[in-house]
């Protein structure tokens, strides 16, 4: 095929699949019928074809209280808009969504028509479910069960059971329609995410079970984020015409390998044109090359754009003050004629690690929201700049610790596209070493520019 598109495929053993949805279609004719065929010409392309495909709900526009013109759309998917794939030879594997199971009879269409596994728990046969493979495991989860409130609610105790029964699983997935965690400030319990009182438990079922990621859909967007080790990867970008935000988010599918090094994938846009790409987990930071920045403006260790496949990491350590609620500057980056791009430090009486973003001259910054160091504390962290990862790309740890989480923000960016000032300044924002000063009795902050391939 002269215009195949190259797969990434795993290194030795592991799997290689594609993951895309809310196409929302499954009318003839409809608008959203020509945009997922788009989508799919690229799928088509891909060489080798995907070992399988998630696709984690919104198929069909649903959303009728006519059964029988809900099994239409769904045929309508299956049978015209999916019959260039062979299911046979590449399975195609799916969650419930919002717009195909939505009450207690578009649960059993989907039942009825999909034909699922029904090892999932009491009641939901069919609709939450598991598929072992080799050494992967993927467990689908049902996010809007109509036996336990519908949308946003989800069971935990089948889920924790099933990943116990397959704790010797190399690789371990979840999937669902609804986030967990909050999409481009989209946020809500239940309309936008799982409901509140779930998620913390789901979690930590997933951050126990040492699952790579869970994989949703819903916010029509693509984003990816990290909270204890654990990736929440979205993508909803199959064919649903608007998107979130609009001039930021665009249709896409994602094509991705998972081996014993982890997980790596390509966004693809509707021309074959990769947006974004990822490889997960980032290498330990034990051999980086790192160096101590001295307190003041200093020469920084990288200017510019930072290349793809870079992290910028730096070690924080130090003693937080015994009394301040005032902005105090851990890192900066000062640029003549205006206020400095990036700040990094602590602000309120909690001293809670914040990152402020410039993206234009006098626009608004954006803000990543990192834990509260708390008053007269020690303090050891690690920090990490991954601009592939886009907005969940601004990443902190406790020293020690392996698992990284993404700092809170509202943001549909990151520091993709941000070009690093050749100065940074330690302990004192852009004015001198008066202006937010850092004012507890320690900080020591070193920096370490890393290549990841």
């Amino acid at each position: 095929m002269n215009d195949s598109i190259p797969a990434l495929l795993p290194r030795h053993s592991g799997h290689q699949f594609v993951l895309y949805a809310d196409s929302c279609s499954g009318v003839a004719g409809a608008l959203h019928e020509r945009t997922f065929a788009s989508v799919n010409d690229v799928v088509r392309r891909l060489h080798p074809r995907p070992e399988f495909i998630l696709f984690p709900g919104d198929e069909i526009i649903g959303l009728t209280a006519d059964a029988g013109a809900l099994r239409a759309q769904w045929r309508h998917w299956l049978d015209t808009e999916m019959s260039w794939l062979d299911r046979r030879e590449v399975p195609m594997w799916h969650t419930t969504g919002n717009h195909t199971t939505y009450d207690a009879m578009s649960e059993a269409v989907f039942r009825e028509v999909l034909k699922l596994p029904h090892n999932g728990p009491s009641g939901q046969e069919g609709l939450s479910y598991w598929v072992r493979r080799d050494d992967l495991l993927m467990v689908f989860v049902h996010t809007l069960w109509s036996g336990l409130g519908g949308e946003g609610h989800v069971e935990t105790d089948w889920l924790e059971a099933v990943l116990a029964q397959h704790g010797d699983a190399r690789h371990k997935l979840v999937l669902g329609h609804h986030p967990v965690f909050p999409i481009n400030g989209y946020s809500g319990a239940y309309q936008r995410e799982i409901g509140h009182e779930y998620s913390a438990r789901f979690w930590d079922i997933l951050v126990r079970a040492d699952v790579t990621a869970y994989l949703c859909s819903h916010i029509l967007a693509f984003d990816v984020q990290v909270h204890r080790g654990v990736l929440q990867l979205c993508t909803a970008g199959a064919g649903t015409a608007h998107r979130m935000p609009e001039g930021v988010e665009y249709l896409h599918c994602v094509q991705a390998a998972l081996d014993q090094s982890g997980l790596r994938y390509q966004v693809l846009d509707t021309e074959g044109v990769v947006r974004e790409r990822l490889a997960w987990p980032l290498p330990s930071f034990d051999q980086a090359s790192w160096s101590p920045l001295p307190r003041g403006a200093s020469p920084a260790p990288l200017s510019g754009a930072a290349p793809p496949a870079t992290a910028i990491a730096l070690k924080l350590s130090g003693r937080t003050a015994a009394a301040a609620a005032a902005p105090q500057t851990l890192l900066c980056t000062p640029a003549p004629g205006m206020i400095a791009p990036l700040w990094l430090g602590l602000r309120g009486p909690k001293q809670t690690l914040t990152l402020i973003l410039g993206r234009e001259q006098v626009r608004s910054p954006h803000y990543w929201i990192g834990p509260e160091l708390g008053a007269d504390a020690d303090f050891a962290l690690d920090v990490a700049f991954y601009p592939d990862m886009g907005p969940g790309g601004v990443l902190w740890r406790r020293s020690g610790d392996t698992r990284w989480t993404s700092c809170t923000a509202i943001s549909a960016t990151g520091l993709e596209r941000f070009s690093w000032p050749a100065v940074w300044s330690v302990g004192c924002g852009e004015g001198g070493p008066d202006d937010r000063r850092y004012a507890g009795p320690r900080l020591e902050i070193a920096a370490s520019v890393i290549a990841l391939s």
